[in-house]
């Protein structure tokens, strides 16, 4: 199957998790791959896996100044954009009483203000319509302890896809959101914890998902590329939840 053969496309976060395996189909698919991340050993292991058809900039996605010089970089390196997945982003689960300034604004700058002005440097790049993912998740549908910072990003991620696709209609740029439920990442490994206290976490949030397991990377990565193909041509400003049915049931 070769729906991206010639195909440009932005993964950003694409040095590990959901974002790499999204990153890896694209390419099996026939497309040229941008990805980006803040650590360059991990990107520069993640091109290598990649192979010749994905290039990668260090870039913070709550930076301003990155954000101008990814989109400059991929004008220069691409020419044009067919796609973006916007992944990159960030999760720190705080109770209320223990919340500060800092975590508010670093939240925000990453998961909001990051992909909002993402957007408006990239949409002059994609010349002939185009589709753009955001990432989103299922706690901007749910209420969960501890999370109120990080599902008021993702709650505004959900909406940005509305009013993002109502911008740029004219441009023919669909905008939806992929919003995820738990996923088996490499997130979990760097936790902290005991090999065996990772296992204890995914087993116990398994059993909060109605499928009674996570879900994966590669059915995360089969659903942002459903969304950036033409097979998606009459889906925009919406929210695809992949969770197992954690927000449905």
């Amino acid at each position: 199957m070769s729906r991206f053969t010639g195909k440009k496309v932005l993964v950003t976060g694409g040095n590990s998790g959901m974002g790499l395996e999204t990153a890896k189909e694209f390419i099996r698919e026939g497309a040229e791959v941008f990805i980006t991340g803040r650590n360059k050993e991990t990107l520069e292991i993640a091109q290598r896996e990649l192979g010749p058809k994905a290039k990668a900039l260090v870039s913070d996605s709550g930076s301003l100044k990155d954000i101008a010089a990814l989109a400059e970089t991929i004008k220069k390196e691409f020419g044009h954009l067919d796609a973006a997945f916007i992944n990159a982003g960030i999760a720190h689960f705080v109770p209320l009483e223990e919340l500060t300034e800092k975590h508010f604004d670093d939240t925000f700058n990453t998961n909001v203000k990051g992909p909002l002005f993402l957007v408006q440097k990239l949409a002059p790049l994609f010349k002939n319509g185009g589709s753009i993912i955001l990432n989103g998740s299922v706690v901007a549908q749910k209420g969960f302890p501890n999370a109120s910072v990080y599902s008021a990003t993702k709650a505004a991620v959900v909406n940005l896809a509305k009013t993002l696709s109502t911008d740029l209609l004219s441009k023919g740029i669909r905008v939806n959101t992929l919003s995820p439920g738990p996923i088996e990442t490499p997130i979990f490994a760097r936790m902290g914890g005991t090999a065996e206290q990772t296992k204890q976490t995914q087993d116990h949030m398994a059993t909060m998902v109605p499928l009674k397991r996570l879900g994966t990377t590669k059915e995360i990565a089969k659903t942002v590329l459903f969304l950036a193909s033409d097979d998606s041509s009459f889906i925009l400003g919406s929210d695809i939840s992949v969770d197992g049915g954690v927000a449905q049931l």
